[in-house]
């Protein structure tokens, strides 16, 4: 790495990835250009530019550690604006086919907020950091390389004005961070290059989400409750408090293979009395709606396995929702870009110009965890499409007893937590002790909750 920062940067998209992206590009490049169709300074709602971005949001544990470690005080700067973290296991009850896992002190945060509050947060201070600058109105139009094509020698822009010329950035390095949208696969194929393998898992999801004004707290001293979506409790929700006062609460609604969250009030609301959770419905049933359901879809995941290609221009990356999209119920995708970034700045150690093949390995041995993690949970929904192992029959079998355990279990919702929140490796819940702990407490039949579960004022 050079003494003192040298040339540009030019980062494709000002989500979260390409913020993160940026913040790590001003360590070496003198000049880093985030380039985003959207306005992005001084925004604090949703953007077009993330459809997701109206629905529920948190960052796991591994994702909050690392922006913390890159934005110190950044958890300091969102409680002040209204955002309550808390234990992930202490503070939020999780349900699971509608019972509620024993919660454990892990000692690990969850920051439950929007999507629009993170992104503000992390782009306040990557603007303040010297070299950045904002490039906002602007379509990406495509690629420049060099002659012979072996090399991305900048980006072609261009006003969303509609009377403008197009631009051409130079750049020593591009980092497309342009979510799972990306057109990059088209642009290695103009180049004459080939496009990455792509793997699908299609979980055909949807998500619903509205706005309350609760008379009541129904979370006590908790800061969320979650209906995870399980294939024998398919419906699912996340239930949290929005940032400030005023009682107002966020609800959002997951259905897969086709079961979408109504959009109309009514059906809504229907769906939430369905769910194997009753006290959300008694929550929210007389509450006042602050606007009306608004949904998402999302049909599959995606990962592109630029790791196998065995040529691939200089100058260019790709990196976030542009290699691997998640299914969003799982809160991976932040996390896995934040952790992306940091793989990122490791290579540019080494070289102002990372070698993209070398990268594209290292970040496919970061992603591979989180994406087995889902890809077999969603293989557990007989409506999904994909070969069915053994194995990944007996690690669903598995996971299923542990949910059960881990309701008596305190230590079992520990290392289910550690996992899902990235943590530890999925391997870790196949310890001698922790598999011993899951065959003798599964064998216990719990009785389905009947009535609201009571608010904990504090830890019992």
């Amino acid at each position: 790495m050079p003494e003192q920062p040298v040339g540009r940067a030019v980062v494709l998209g000002g989500g979260l990835a390409g913020l993160l992206a940026a913040n790590v590009l001003a360590e070496v490049y003198s000049e880093v250009l985030v380039v985003d169709r959207d306005e992005l300074a001084g925004v604090a709602g949703y953007r077009r530019g993330v459809p997701h971005g109206r629905h529920a949001h948190g960052l796991v544990a591994r994702g909050h550690q690392i922006l913390e470690e890159q934005f110190p005080g950044l958890t300091a700067d969102m409680e002040a604006a209204g955002v309550r973290p808390g234990d992930f296991s202490r503070e939020i009850r999780w349900y699971f086919n509608g019972l509620l896992l024993r919660p454990a002190e892990t000692g690990l945060l969850s920051v439950p907020c929007t999507r629009p509050v993170i992104e503000q947060q992390v782009r306040n201070r990557v603007e303040k950091v010297p070299g950045v600058r904002f490039l906002e109105g602007y379509d990406i139009v495509g690629l420049e390389a060099t002659p012979d094509a072996s090399r991305v020698a900048g980006v072609r822009v261009q006003r969303r004005d509609g009377g403008s010329d197009l631009e051409v950035l130079r750049a020593d390095l591009v980092i497309d961070a342009t979510g799972r949208g990306s057109r990059t696969p088209a642009w290695l194929e103009e180049l004459g290059y080939p496009r990455p393998a792509e793997d699908h898992i299609k979980v055909d999801l949807a998500y619903t989400t509205r706005h309350y004004r609760v008379p009541s707290d129904p979370f006590g001293s908790d800061i969320a409750i979650i209906a995870a979506a399980t294939p024998t409790h398919p419906r699912g929700a996340f239930y949290y408090r929005l940032p400030g006062d005023g009682g107002r609460v966020e609800l959002s609604l997951t259905g897969v293979l086709g079961d979408y969250p109504p959009t109309d009030p009514d059906g809504f609301l229907e769906f939430v009395r369905s769910l194997p959770v009753p006290h959300i419905y008694e929550s929210i049933r007389e509450s006042e709606p602050i606007d009306d359901p608004v949904m998402f879809r999302f049909p599959a995941s995606v990962r592109r396995r630029y790791e196998r290609l065995t040529r691939f221009p200089e100058g260019l990356l790709v990196i976030g929702d542009a290699v691997c999209s998640f299914n969003p119920v799982y809160a991976q995708g932040m996390t896995v870009a934040a952790i992306e970034s940091r793989v990122l700045a490791e290579k540019l150690k080494k070289a102002t110009v990372p070698q993209p093949l070398e990268f594209f390995r290292e970040i496919s041995r970061q992603i591979d965890s989180p994406w087995d993690f889902a890809a077999i949970a969603d293989l557990g929904y007989p409506g999904v499409e994909g070969r069915r192992t053994v194995k990944i029959r007996m690690i669903n079998a598995y996971i299923a007893r542990l949910q059960r355990a881990a309701v008596y279990d305190a230590s079992l919702t520990n290392a289910f937590i550690r996992v899902a929140g990235l943590i530890d490796q999925p391997t870790a819940l196949l310890r001698a002790g922790t598999v011993l702990r899951v065959l003798r407490q599964s064998r216990r039949r719990p009785s389905q909750p009947s009535a609201p579960a009571p608010l904990r004022a504090g830890h019992d």
